[in-house]
């Protein structure tokens, strides 16, 4: 039978259910394909050894509580299908979008993944998919990213880490929440557990996805949940084998539906618990026990993808405690950087070759040249090259902040950007409920699926007529080649008429033909302004990530008339601004369809707010350049 292609994230399911259409060969929708780095002296991986494979379906798995998760096991098997006969490493993947679907099955390859199906089986692999806990064919209820999910990723590779099929080594794979599966399980630190590979990850999904800046999340999250909900709804092969058993897990979906899902839906729309980074969401965070990985870890991630954020936080906090731990960061989407389909620009080769060494090396004990890579590696938009180094936040990059000079008018002219002494100015933004909507942001937070179907959608390629509808700030024509890399933090100085508002901020590069190329976004509730400097990231004494609380108790509109400095975290990324285009930043008050405000303070983003600038209001973004 054959085995599951490598499957991914909620982007490639959801495209492929509603418009089947390939990911086309391109690169994100900004900018060309990558050019490759300079290329590593690894050479090609090993060859399959076997040609066919079995796989077992429905396996149960119990877990501590008496749950039955079910899980289908591919093994290699001889010319004559017979199964290998001897004990085999395990990679195990945990997937809540149902591994029974035709397209979980072998939608990665329709949708033009890189790793073939049959690929780890074949290089003497045993390949091991499970049902997460109330998705597809396993018992229980489903609560995305609980602790009870979290203790299960554990017991599942401890169940095939003690099967008699298993020599005892168990690897994991996937990407999106197969990813975040993996950081799990590695916390739990079961036995077996030799290696993982978590493709776009999350790091703290309240802060990287579900509410940017305090607002809430809706061009991604309410299609994930519905998919989840929708695929856990097909009734199990096993049915009529199994009648009880089946008859369990229907009644188990169901009331998680109505019972948990549907109410924690509601709970974040309505301005309840979940919309506020509270108990509910202090659990769900795989940084928070980040320092118990202690198994060796390959994170790859996007510059535009919906964990842009929380990505090189998973690395840092893996490289803090000594254990291996490898990052790329490249030019893609959630839907592109989870398909792997341009990997190889980095120039290790790709994702089934760099992934194939990774467990050889870890799990085999073969000598695969991992020492080739670079503990970083990430693209440097404006350049195109791929850059190398030893540290997120490397030795060679100090703090540099750009003053924001004078005024801006919209659509009429920029204020300046300047890293000198600023002029004073008042700038008047006037929210405009559609800004975002043609821009690379609404292609990121929905996962990438707008620019597979429009992939020449000129929104993708220029910002232009986004920023004639905010306020944009400009530096003079770079004289050098400014080079930044990191988190960047925006420091306004801001009152508002309704005494809140948002704040969307884009860092941008303008060409001398005017084009805008978006690099990197930041968003910022004014009411959630509050600042815990102790949690924030500073640099040579500046602040380059801030932190916000995001409680309830610390939401305080701001008064008729104050004035108060408001610093947004502008997600990390890595360019370079070349001689004669322009740095800019630019400021709107919505980004539609990424965020929404919540409910109860939805009217007071429509009032008009005014950025101030030199003198006394020191507004500027800071940044780690090199």
């Amino acid at each position: 039978m054959k085995p599951k292609a490598w499957r991914f994230s909620l982007p490639v399911i959801t495209l492929a259910l509603s418009t089947v259409v390939p990911v086309p060969g391109s690169a994100a929708p900004a900018q060309a394909a990558s050019p490759p780095a300079a290329p590593t002296t690894m050479g090609k991986p090993r060859p399959e050894q076997w040609h066919r494979t079995v796989t077992v379906k429905d396996l149960a798995i119990p877990m501590s509580d008496g749950t039955i998760l079910r899980g289908d096991l591919t093994l290699p098997a001889t010319a004559d299908g017979k199964v290998v006969k001897q004990k085999l490493p395990v990679l195990v993947t945990i997937t809540p979008y149902n591994k029974s679907l035709p397209i979980g099955t072998n939608g990665g390859a329709l949708l033009g993944t890189d790793v073939p199906a049959d690929y780890f089986v074949d290089r003497g692999y045993a390949e091991l998919w499970v049902d997460a806990r109330g998705t597809g064919s396993s018992e229980g209820r489903w609560s995305a990213f609980s602790e009870r999910e979290r203790k299960d990723a554990g017991e599942v590779v401890a169940w095939a880490h003690s099967q008699s099929w298993s020599n005892g080594d168990v690897g994991m794979q996937g990407g999106s929440y197969l990813g975040i599966e993996q950081l799990f399980a590695a916390e739990q630190q079961p036995p077996g557990l030799k290696a993982i590979f978590p493709v776009v990850p999350s790091a703290d999904p309240y802060r990287d996805v579900a509410a940017a800046g305090g607002e809430l999340d809706v061009g991604f999250l309410p299609q994930w949940f519905l998919l989840v909900s929708a695929t856990g709804a097909i009734p199990p092969a096993f049915s009529l084998r199994e009648p009880r058993s089946a008859l369990t897990m229907a009644v188990d979906h169901l009331a998680a539906g109505v019972g948990g899902t549907l109410p924690e839906v509601l709970s974040a729309a309505l301005g309840g618990d979940v919309a506020y980074d509270g108990p509910y969401w202090a659990e769900r965070k795989p940084i928070t026990h980040i320092d118990k990985v202690n198994v060796p870890t390959f994170v790859v991630g996007g510059e535009y993808d919906i964990f842009q954020r929380g990505e090189p936080l998973l690395f840092e906090g893996i490289q803090r405690t000594g254990t291996p731990v490898k990052f790329v960061d490249g030019p893609w989407d959630h839907l592109l950087a989870g398909s792997g389909k341009e990997l190889g620009g980095a120039g290790y080769g790709s994702l089934a070759e760099l992934e194939l060494r990774w467990f050889d090396h870890w799990i085999k004990g073969m000598d695969t040249g991992l020492d080739q890579i670079a503990p970083v590696t990430y693209y440097e938009q404006g350049t195109g090259r791929w850059v190398r180094t030893d540290k997120w936040i490397a030795s060679d990059l100090s703090a540099r902040s750009f003053q924001l000079s004078g005024s801006s008018t919209t659509a009429v002219k920029p204020g300046g950007l300047s890293a000198g002494t600023a002029a004073p100015g008042r700038s008047i933004l006037q929210p405009l409920p559609v800004s975002g909507l043609c821009t690379r942001s609404t292609d990121q937070w929905t996962g990438g699926l707008p620019s597979v179907v429009l992939k020449d959608l000129p929104c993708w390629n220029d910002n232009r007529l986004n920023d004639a509808g905010g306020l944009t700030f400009d530096s003079a024509p770079a004289t050098g080649t400014l080079r930044f890399q990191g988190p960047i933090n925006a420091h306004l100085y801001v009152s508002t008429t309704s005494g809140d508002g948002v704040l969307s901020l884009a860092v941008e590069d303008v060409a001398p033909d005017g084009t805008v190329h978006r690099i990197t976004g930041g968003w910022q509730s004014i009411s959630q302004r509050a600042l815990d400097k102790a949690k924030s990231r500073y640099l040579d004494g500046k602040l380059i990530q801030p932190w916000h609380p995001f409680l309830e108790s610390t939401k305080e509109d701001l008064a008729p008339g104050a004035i108060a400095p408001v610093d947004v975290e502008i997600f990390p990324t890595g360019a370079a601004i070349q001689p004669g285009h322009r740095l800019r930043l630019a400021v709107e008050a919505f980004d539609i369809p990424h965020l929404s405000p919540q409910p109860d303070v939805a009217f007071k983003t429509l009032g008009p707010m005014t950025i101030y600038t030199g003198g006394d209001y020191p507004s500027s973004v800071t940044m780690p350049v090199r």
